[in-house]
């Protein structure tokens, strides 16, 4: 028995030198990653806005569940399902700046289960298809991947007897009970509803501060609205609102065009395509006074792009050009400008035979970034510029009447949607109940159905985000899946 227990000894000396030699910084973890960063940033998904949102949530728990890795005696162990849509790479290139193509991106979904910074480094760059070697210049004693993947394939396998000798957790067992237990809406709300209450008590007063700041200065300035096109934290959006209140203090002058229109706090700053005076987040005062000074010249630009949009539709059968934010990248009054511009000159060439006023009722976007049409549940159509003009003409003739009943579809969908929505925020007492634009009325329908079906006593008092994932957010919002289980 002595003998056993000196082996057991050195068995546990030699794991914690083993687990040592692969421990990973915070700033190592950040630095090897630099590449997947590169692949996913939202930054660089300015023409895909669906796509921008998911890898912003995605990273939003990436970071919390590094975090957590971090935290001294970290011992919560629950697997966490990602989703990124990661840049495609240039097959010949060598240079990490230069090596992501335009062409397009892929979705990439993993499970992180690991339970230091190493191996979840690894999983991250390895289940994205990204090359690890310059992991192993880090000063760390790297394992192979293999050895890396997770904390069951590690180098010493301790017999059971171990386990129930010591007290300690079996990280084999740990792992596949986690893996048989699937997160349920009940579950996650049982483990995380205490912390959405305390960050929506802590985040209370800046949101009634929030809400006061934007009604004074809507007032103020006769605004139509207030909005901002990311999911910045309450305490971010009352100081771009403090900002905007001492820049009508400094130059009381220079807002008097402002009268009825929308402020869109965004990441660049001009005029929307949708007309709207962005104001960039990043830019300092002088850069919202030039935006402001340039008004006029806008409302001008303005007015040409209506023109060319009835010019657009006289040569389509009278089919109506629109713009929906929601669902197209945020583009400038000029970019869009632009885009039309192209659009109209290749049809006006093309002189397709479209009967005047035949298309009269149905609705089309045109976007730069496709490269075939389709047609939109909600019943409008969706047009590349680079369409083949003859090609579009016939789309159009097929399509026409199915437009028609999406169109009258999309009416009953989004009545009912509201009264979903309405009746869901009565019955559960919730404070706010809203969904992402990336989640579809269809999906909010569905969702909103089966929690009505639900007792969810947890729900009271809070807001609750439709979302395609599971996070608490930093003001306390609770986000679910809409497909949640």
């Amino acid at each position: 028995t002595f003998h056993y227990f000196v082996r057991l000894c050195l068995d546990k000396i030699l794991l914690q030198c083993v687990l040592q030699s692969r421990t990973l910084s915070g700033a190592d973890a950040i630095n090897a990653l630099r590449p997947f960063y590169f692949a996913v940033h939202p930054d660089f998904f300015g023409q895909h806005p669906k796509e921008r949102e998911v890898n912003e949530n995605s990273l939003k728990r990436l970071n919390g569940y590094l975090e957590n890795l971090q935290k001294p005696g970290f011992h919560s162990f629950k697997p966490t399902q990602l989703t990124f849509y990661v840049r495609e790479r240039e097959p010949n290139s060598s240079n990490v700046q230069e090596s992501f193509s335009a062409s397009g991106f892929r979705a990439v979904s993993f499970t992180l289960h690991t339970r230091d910074l190493l191996s979840t480094v690894l999983d991250i760059l390895n289940s994205c298809s990204l090359s690890t070697e310059h992991v192993q210049s880090l000063n760390v004693n790297c394992q192979p991947h293999k050895e890396a993947k997770s904390t069951v394939n590690r180098p010493i396998k301790w017999d059971k007897t171990y386990y129930s000798f010591t007290g300690f957790k079996d990280p084999e067992e740990e792992l596949e009970q986690a893996q048989r237990v699937e997160t349920t809406l009940i579950s996650w709300l049982d483990d995380n509803e205490a912390s959405a209450v305390k960050k929506l008590k802590k985040s209370l007063p800046l949101r009634k501060e929030l809400e006061r700041l934007k009604i004074e200065l809507s007032h103020e300035l006769q605004l139509s609205d207030i909005r901002w096109q990311r999911s910045w934290g309450i305490a971010h959006r009352c100081s771009q609102l403090h900002s905007l209140g001492r820049l009508v203090q400094q130059r009381p002058e220079i807002l008097k065009n402002v009268k009825g229109r929308t402020v869109v706090f965004t990441d660049r700053s001009g005029m929307s395509a949708a007309g709207h005076i962005m104001l960039g987040t990043m830019d300092v005062h002088h850069h919202w006074t030039k935006i402001f000074e340039r008004l006029p010249n806008y409302y001008k630009l303005q007015k040409r792009l209506l023109l060319l949009e009835d010019r657009i539709s006289q040569l389509l059968g009278g089919i109506q050009v629109i713009y929906i934010e929601e669902l197209q990248p945020l583009l400038t009054l000029e970019e869009y400008y632009e885009t039309l511009n192209s659009f109209y000159n290749k049809l006006h060439d093309s002189r397709l035979p479209f009967h005047p006023r035949s298309l009269r009722g149905l609705q089309m976007i045109v976007e730069s970034d496709r490269y075939a049409p389709s047609l939109h549940e909600f019943g409008h159509f969706m047009i590349p510029t680079v369409c083949d003009p003859a090609a579009l003409q016939w789309f159009i003739f097929a399509k026409a009447q199915e437009a028609r009943e999406n169109l009258k579809r999309k009416e009953e969908m989004m009545i009912t949607e509201k009264e979903l929505i309405d009746t869901s925020t009565e019955r559960f007492s919730l404070d706010r109940l809203y969904k992402e634009p990336s989640v579809s009325s269809a999906q909010m329908i569905d969702c909103c159905r089966r929690l009505l079906e639900e007792s969810l006593p947890y729900l009271q008092g809070m807001h609750l985000c439709i979302s395609h994932f599971y996070s608490v957010l930093q003001d306390g919002d609770l986000c679910i899946p809409w497909n949640w289980k």
